[in-house]
């Protein structure tokens, strides 16, 4: 039994000096110093063995466990050191090399100039409202003096979700929504998307932004709404600038307007782009309708009040001599990068 024990040992220690790996490794542990292991197989016969023989034998059966035990934490250690070596090897970093350039996002043109716009309204006292994008058919047409029956909606490209919600043509439902719920006076602002049936080139989009205004007050008068407007003209495009309102009509105001400002590639000596009138259209405008008033609780023997619509994408594409609407909204990193 003593040969059979030293023939295990010089087994188990070959085995483990060509181990490669901590498997491997687990493997012979519990081939020979495992509960079925061929050591404890030697230790059960260990009953047929003389009284004298029984010490000498467990010894030298401890001594093989020990030293088998003994290779195998070694073996483990050094098969650790060579994976920790490989990695290192591996990780090894060049402070040679350029270092990997961080790319910085930029506003985006139409963020840059809503966020101009609701700077120069804030300053002057307006509130900024922002409300739901898909709204009911009442807050959108009804409630601004647009009823089912009214011409304006064949105008309106509306896309429905059904009879009585829709995607809004306009920001303006939020005007009627904070007259609801606000008593006068009034001074808001309300920025955001806006979707109309129109089919996609370089003037017109299905998607697009609006800013919508609102004052409401006793005395407001139409002199307010101009002051106001040519304000926030002239902070906007420099005070050189210089605004006309040409009568118009919108279903919500009354008296409605256009308001044009100074072309900017000409400065008003008129040039293609302004078709030679030396004025360029900004926004729509007006005295906000009675009925309008009267509609949301506010009564218009007391209050009046002037609104107010700017496309955004008119201005950014002014203020940046884009050409095709389009370019602000395909995500080309090529165009993005000029801002």
């Amino acid at each position: 039994m003593k040969q059979q024990l030293e023939q295990m040992l010089k087994r188990a220690l070959e085995e483990i000096s060509g181990a490669d790996s901590n498997e491997y490794l687990e493997n012979i542990r519990v081939k020979y110093l495992g509960k079925k292991g061929e050591l404890t197989a030697v230790l059960r016969t260990m009953g047929s063995l003389s009284a004298e023989e029984r010490p000498v034998i467990g010894q030298i059966a401890n001594e093989v466990r020990e030293k088998v035990g003994a290779a195998l934490d070694g073996a483990r250690a050094l098969i650790q050191r060579h994976e920790a070596d490989r990695r290192i090897a591996s990780e090894t970093i060049d402070v040679t090399l350029p270092g990997v350039r961080t790319e910085f996002g930029k506003t985006h043109p139409l963020t840059t100039v809503i966020n101009e716009l609701c700077d120069i309204f804030s300053g002057m006292g307006f509130a900024i409202h922002e409300g739901p994008e898909v709204e009911y058919d009442y807050y959108n047409f009804e409630a601004l003096n647009v009823p089912k029956d009214h011409p304006a909606r064949d105008t309106q490209d509306t896309f429905y979700i059904s009879d009585n919600i829709v995607l809004r043509t306009q920001t303006s439902p939020m005007q009627v929504r904070v007259m609801e719920k606000q008593k006068p006076p009034i001074r808001m602002i309300a920025p955001g998307r806006v979707y109309r049936s129109d089919a996609a080139d370089a003037t017109h989009s299905p998607v697009f932004h609006q800013l919508e205004g609102l004052v409401v007050d006793k005395g407001v008068t139409m002199a307010d709404l101009k002051g106001t407007l040519e304000f926030f003209a002239k902070a906007l495009f420099g005070d050189d600038v210089s605004v006309r309102f040409r009568p118009h009509h919108f279903p919500f105001t009354e008296p409605s307007a256009e308001m044009d400002v100074t072309c900017f590639k000409c400065h008003g000596k008129g040039c293609p782009l302004c078709k030679g009138e030396g004025y360029i259209e900004l926004l729509g405008c007006g005295m906000v309708h009675p009925r309008v008033l009267a509609g949301c609780g506010i009564d218009p023997e007391i209050y009046s009040g002037f609104a107010l619509g700017i496309g955004l994408e008119r201005i950014v594409m002014r203020r940046f001599m884009i050409d095709d609407i389009r370019l602000l909204v395909e995500n080309d990193m090529r165009f993005l990068r000029q801002f």
